[in-house]
């Protein structure tokens, strides 16, 4: 499997009675498909898996796959902290055709770069599905090293990379050394400089309410290969990264989708909702970068 193209990591929609809204999360993905993403994940940290029981995660997954069919590719995040967790997630990825898995550090543990490898083969050895690894040391609290890829890179199912360190030095790592591990961009602000280390997909969970924004900087990058059109489109998404970033990021992606009419619903707890001000604050932003966006493809494509 090749990743090509804006892969968005969906949300999931929660009804006001605190459970998984199973009709709105199936209108989430009819318009990610609409607007022409190139594919989906769920059960990462988007779609809040840290806040779903282990059955949730397996009926969430099933229902995409009803829902999409083959229209286009769904992956499927394995993360757990349990490495038997994670085998169970990806069994369960490979039992519905999931067309690939997410397989990302176990968070809290804290593995060595040699424990986080075996992880990683263990959940491989249970689906034999294409393989995206996932590295968020932020999150995880450890990070995907040399010795680590290394290790991994042995499998044939290890294809691709959300790369979410914000270390230039490691996407430089993965660029010179593992070529054959295909880079995708998995912090937005460096997105420009992914393109130009030869980043073909761009996995963005403001795709889920802004996915034609985003693919328009795909394409002016990948496609075109036009990086003056790209750092224009960059440079007016720059305030909407910048505001993600402010410590409620699940939360501001859920309420652009509510912006766009996609039934979103709360977080669930522990997180809790944007105030009238950080809302009000949103709105101006995806205004502005939506007519700025729009104009700069309009002028661009009729040159």
């Amino acid at each position: 499997m090749k990743f090509e193209g804006i892969y968005t990591p969906a949300i999931t929609p929660i009804g006001h009675d605190g459970q998984i809204d199973r009709k709105g999360f199936a209108a989430v993905l009819e318009s990610l498909i609409e607007a022409r993403v190139h594919g989906i994940i769920i059960g990462g940290s988007t779609g809040e898996y840290y806040a779903q029981s282990a059955q949730e995660r397996f009926a969430l997954a099933a229902l995409a796959k009803d829902v999409i069919g083959s229209r286009i590719p769904l992956i499927v995040g394995t993360g757990a902290t349990r490495t038997e967790d994670s085998v169970e997630f990806a069994k369960a990825a490979k039992e519905i055709g999931a067309d690939a898995i997410l397989v990302s550090s176990p968070p809290y543990a804290l593995p060595t770069q040699e424990e986080n490898a075996v992880h990683a083969l263990t959940v491989d050895r249970a689906a034999d599905l294409p393989i995206m690894l996932y590295n968020y040391p932020a999150r995880m609290g450890v990070v995907m090293g040399d010795e680590y890829f290394s290790r991994v890179s042995e499998s044939r199912n290890v294809v691709a990379i959300k790369e979410s360190s914000g270390d230039m030095a490691n996407l430089h790592l993965l660029a010179r050394k593992y070529p054959h591990i295909a880079l995708s961009c998995g912090w937005d602000d460096q997105a420009l400089e992914f393109f130009a280390w030869g980043a073909r997909s761009w996995v963005c969970a403001g795709s889920n309410f802004l996915p034609k924004e985003h693919v328009a900087l795909y394409e002016a990058c990948v496609v075109e290969k036009n990086f003056d059109k790209g750092r224009a489109i960059m440079t007016a998404m720059l305030p909407l990264m910048d505001f993600l970033e402010c410590g409620k990021f699940v939360q501001s992606i859920k309420h652009g989708c509510e912006l766009i009419g996609l039934p979103a619903g709360p977080v669930r707890t522990p997180l809790g909702p944007l105030n009238a001000e950080e809302k009000k604050t949103l709105e101006t932003i995806v205004a502005t970068l939506k007519r700025t966006v729009a104009q700069i493809t309009s002028v661009t494509n009729h040159a």
